[in-house]
């Protein structure tokens, strides 16, 4: 099954061109591992062995003679969601196994072998499915979740040539802040359509690193009549463009003469003719083999889509559309990749926002959210049907009034203010925090941010003498400001 086989906005996150790896194997006697990934599609070499025996271009295990299956751990050259998988055995005639499934999970890109072998939390995608030998099996994979590896099992030996994962990259938005490349596919910019990709997919416009031949870029027939041809690209999300590279490495004889290029906040209704409205760059001349950058004058429009055209026809290497996220574009692409979390690190997530495990489960069963209004609305009134033990586990989730450490890893900021203050007026604070704690049995909470040394310690003076049932409304009330600011701030990248 080629790409083209496929809607043009998934990508193969596990490719080895993207930085895909297959870190393990528990057996690859005959063939090695790392074939599993190749870009290239399987080949049969007759009468060519090796001193193990038969060459095969893909992974083989030896033929097992002991109870069990074989089995393999990948980590994907970008994270995302999976829309379909591919389990190709070309060539694999005897020597296929007969059935196989796939997990996946969530862990650190650095994650080591032995830690990927030990977590508890990989997720089924593909229930164990008859294998058919020189087949291409594809398998629609239905999950809302965010993998970075996948687990192979075959049973109960055997050969694969590829694995191919097709699906949308969801990165993290902590990596997406200043400067970035918004068309890149590991920010989760996509094609979305084109006139023409007979030699060079669109997709390979996008790729991170810079093409290694005249296969690695977009490629176009000859056109042999009037027109032009085109590319409609999504961004990773709303963006302020302010360069654009246009590369056309190793396109000597076959670039095109000229490019334009058109951005758009919505995606156009026809991108094949172009719109005078909304080009920014127009008939610009090209050059064989070159990296063309040219400068964008600061516009306050947001982005979304871009559709860069080629005139006649030819071939690009790559395309870098250098700029920043909108506010709204980085809350959009943390409000994927929020939707996109496991059970596990969601809870984290809201624990980070307010420290009650009864909220916090509330507000992952709630999962996926519709919009940020959604996940502010929802996190209010979950709050408001927690009890006192909740609010109270809530409270102790938070360091003290002007403590230097503790509690999440925005309170430092949020207590700046308080942190910096003389050493009298900390000494004084000090000691109405003993006060209030004496009283009441839990810390003084307050909605830090904006607030002066002084405000906090004069909310802390008319507070201290309240009732403990009037104290903790009054600190469920700051929590609930807490929380809303820190999911902000998360949705903000920040």
């Amino acid at each position: 099954m080629s790409n083209s086989d496929l809607p043009l906005d998934l990508f193969d996150l596990a490719s080895e061109t993207l930085g895909g790896t297959v870190l393990w194997a528990n057996d690859d006697f005959f063939a090695e591992k790392e074939n599993l990934l190749r870009a290239a599609a399987p080949v049969w070499k007759e009468d060519v062995y090796t001193d193990r025996g038969k060459w095969m271009d893909g992974w083989e295990s030896r033929r097992r003679r002991t109870p069990g299956h074989d089995s393999c751990i990948i980590r994907l050259g970008v994270p995302g969601t999976i829309a379909h998988i591919v389990v190709d055995t070309a060539f694999f005639r005897g020597n296929f196994p007969e059935s196989c499934s796939i997990e996946g999970c969530a862990m650190s890109p650095e994650a080591s072998v032995e830690e990927l072998l030990a977590c508890e939390d990989w997720v089924e995608l593909l229930e164990k499915s008859v294998l058919q030998g020189h087949n291409q099996e594809r398998f629609p994979i239905e999950s809302r979740l965010r993998f970075t590896h996948l687990r192979l099992h075959i049973y109960p030996d055997g050969g694969v040539a590829r694995l191919r994962v097709y699906g949308n990259p969801v990165p993290d938005p902590q990596r997406a802040r200043g400067t970035i490349d918004l068309a890149s596919v590991l920010q989760g910019g996509a094609t979305l359509a084109q006139s023409d990709m007979f030699f060079g997919h669109a997709q390979n416009l996008l790729k991170p690193e810079r093409g290694k031949n005249m296969g690695d870029g977009w490629e176009t027939k000859r056109r042999r009549g009037p027109g032009h041809d085109w590319v409609l690209l999504r961004l990773a999300d709303e963006g302020q463009i302010d360069r654009v590279e246009v590369d056309t490495h190793h396109f000597k004889g076959n670039y095109p003469d000229r490019f334009s290029l058109e951005l758009y906040d919505q995606e156009p209704d026809d991108p094949a003719t172009p719109n005078p409205l909304t080009t920014v760059i127009e008939h610009r001349k090209l050059q064989a083999h070159t990296a063309h950058l040219v400068d964008l004058a600061a516009d306050d429009n947001g982005t979304t889509h871009v559709v860069l055209r080629i005139y006649p026809d030819g071939g690009v290497s790559r395309l870098r559309l250098w700029g920043q996220l909108t506010d709204l574009g980085q809350s959009e692409l943390a409000l994927r990749y929020l939707n996109a979390l496991h059970d596990h690190e969601a809870r984290a997530m809201f624990l980070s926002c307010c420290g009650s495990g009864r909220w916090a489960d509330g507000m992952v069963d709630e999962l996926p959210f519709a919009s940020f209004a959604d996940v502010r609305t929802i996190a209010d009134q979950l709050w408001a049907q927690v009890d006192d033990d909740d609010r109270l586990e809530a409270f102790r989730a938070h360091p003290r009034i002007g403590a230097t450490a503790g509690g999440s890893r925005w309170s430092s900021g949020e207590q700046a203010a308080a942190a910096t203050t003389s050493d009298d007026a900390r000494e004084a604070l000090a000691q109405l925090n003993d006060a209030y704690f004496d009283k009441h049995g839990f810390i003084f909470i307050i909605c830090a941010t904006g607030k002066t040394a002084g405000d906090v310690q004069a909310a802390l003076e008319q507070r201290v003498g309240n009732t403990t049932e009037v104290e903790i409304f009054n600190a469920a009330a700051e929590q609930a400001l807490i929380t809303q600011l820190r999911l902000t701030k998360w949705l903000q990248g920040n």
